[in-house]
């Protein structure tokens, strides 16, 4: 089990996340409007990758009705986790990047680029604990999937596809 240490570095990155959220409101700049664009763009894949495992898992995964889809008891490789193995990781990041770009003020710069690490820092321990539950199926699934390279993750499904047709 964790202890309450175990769980600074994701708490300090949500919470630095929430500070750049809030002053985007009140100290962004938009210096250059195509980066803003793609800060938004940027902000809907984080949307995708933070919101598809809730909705994965509970159909997926094998959660007792009633619990949260954090309960898994069935190894998911499916839909974005066969892109990658924590695709909820993937997001943070990706919502920090996204708000740098919106805000373009250097506060909003440096809370993301604090913030970014601190949450790389926690997943180290997901695929620990994962191996811990799931055993030898999620070392093979390791070997198949990127932890958060969506973009070699993407490649990989897409040329199963391709593999597939001919």
């Amino acid at each position: 089990m964790h202890n309450w240490k175990s769980y600074i570095p994701s708490s300090l990155a949500g919470l630095l996340t929430l500070a750049q959220f809030i002053l985007l409101f009140f100290i962004s700049k938009t210096y250059i409007p195509a980066l803003r664009y793609v800060g938004f763009a940027i902000w809907a894949l984080s949307a995708y990758f933070g919101w598809a495992p809730m909705f994965i898992f509970k159909k997926k995964g094998g959660v007792t009705k009633g619990q949260s889809y954090l309960h898994t008891t069935k190894l998911v490789d499916t839909g974005v986790y066969a892109i990658v193995r924590h695709p909820q990781y993937v997001a943070l990041p990706l919502l920090n990047i996204a708000f740098i770009l919106v805000g373009q003020h250097w506060i909003i710069v440096i809370l993301g680029i604090v913030a970014i690490p601190l949450m790389l820092i926690d997943l180290q321990k997901a695929d620990k604990n994962c191996i811990e539950k799931f055993g030898d199926k999620y070392i093979d699934y390791m070997k198949r999937v990127p932890r958060v390279n969506f973009v070699l993750g993407i490649i990989r499904v897409l040329s199963k596809k391709d593999n597939v047709r001919t």
